[in-house]
């Protein structure tokens, strides 16, 4: 079984417990999930709502959207 591996967000503040630098993210199939590794916050986001946030003049590799 493969390691899931986590990366952290550097300068992102979590939306739940305002602690800086505790966000971390990882890809479960297909679907980009975003942890506080303080407060346990989860929040996950499909490939299809990532896309629609792009704007095509940008190279983005996925964007997380807390709200």
């Amino acid at each position: 079984m493969a390691t899931t591996r986590k990366r952290f967000i550097a300068g992102a503040v979590c939306p739940q417990c305002k602690s800086l630098d505790t966000l971390t993210l990882w890809a479960e199939d297909q679907v980009e999930v975003v942890e506080c590794i303080k407060c346990g916050l989860h929040k996950r986001q499909t490939d299809e709502l990532v896309s629609k946030a792009l704007r095509p003049e940008e190279q983005v590799i996925g964007i997380f959207d807390p709200k």
